[in-house]
């Protein structure tokens, strides 16, 4: 336990950041173990709550992927990735939107409502959010999975004027109507950069971006935009780091000062890397 005057010190301190991001964007894409856990998951949303409430602008961007596939298995679905992408097919992508835009995003809301918080619970295909076309890797077909080709932010203008945390999952209308799975990460790079955030957040099960995944000790606290693209192109960038690796750079390139990579697992992560001069992860920069 910290004294009193241990915890008005640390509030006190805390300060010069309330100043830098009060009234400021933040988009969080919120995933991992961090959605998993009971304790982490209060843990998050305390942060998000608190961001809110000091004057903050939060938007929240959520994956779901661990109950996409535990649905997938129950009706006896195989789930197969390629570069961190979820193959998908008709049923798939039916599995997928009710996972995602039900369960998972009205979980949250709720849990957010539970902590004080308002919010509103949105997909891709509401007030048009993310305009999305399909995608292919290379040669092979993924399906019903897109990538976003525009973000109208219409609908999050007012809400975050009358005191709501959008909370956004990441399925979106393609350009024939059919619905299309988009990865998080992605939706969340994309959103940051139309937003004008000041940082894109990504949690994850990581300590963040390592120069060899095999040595955790080879964390990268901060790099520069050219260095995460080289570390892309070299291989050394991995299955699901791809597509928050790929995210932070949409964010960087569409105007966004800073995106960060964060360890999810550690309890608090989010008011961590915000409030401490350390912070946590790779803090990847212009």
């Amino acid at each position: 336990m910290i004294s009193e005057e241990e915890r008005a010190q640390v509030l006190a301190e805390a300060l010069p950041y309330l100043r830098r991001y009060h009234g400021k964007s933040l988009v969080i894409k919120y995933g991992g173990a961090a959605m998993a856990d009971e304790r982490l998951k209060q843990s998050v949303i305390q942060g998000v709550v608190l961001l809110h409430f000091v004057g903050i602008r939060p938007v929240l961007v959520h994956g779901g992927g661990p109950e996409v596939t535990e649905a997938m298995k129950k009706v006896g679905k195989v789930p197969t990735f390629v570069g961190g992408l979820r193959v998908t097919d008709a049923e798939t992508v039916e599995i997928v939107e009710m996972v995602l835009t039900g369960k998972t995003n009205k979980g949250i809301v709720s849990m957010i409502h539970r902590q004080g918080g308002k919010a509103v619970g949105l997909s891709g295909k509401d007030g048009n959010l993310f305009v999305a076309r399909r995608l292919k890797v290379g040669d092979t077909d993924l399906g019903f999975v897109g990538e976003v080709t525009q973000v109208n932010t219409e609908v999050l203008e007012p809400l975050a004027e009358h005191g709501f945390i959008p909370v956004i999952s990441s399925v979106a209308m393609g350009e024939e109507g059919e619905t299309l799975n988009i990865n998080a990460d992605h939706v969340a790079g994309r959103l940051a950069a139309a937003l004008r955030a000041e940082k894109l957040i990504l949690l994850t099960d990581v300590p963040g971006l390592l120069e060899d995944v095999q040595r955790p000790e080879s964390l990268l606290s901060e790099i520069g935009i050219a260095r995460a693209r080289e570390l892309l192109a070299s291989g050394c960038v991995e299955r699901g780091m791809i597509p928050k690796v790929e995210a932070c750079l949409m964010a960087l390139e569409g105007g966004v000062p800073r995106a960060h990579i964060i360890d999810g697992r550690r309890p608090h992560a989010l008011l961590t890397e915000l409030f401490t001069d350390r912070g946590i992860g790779t803090m990847i920069r212009l």
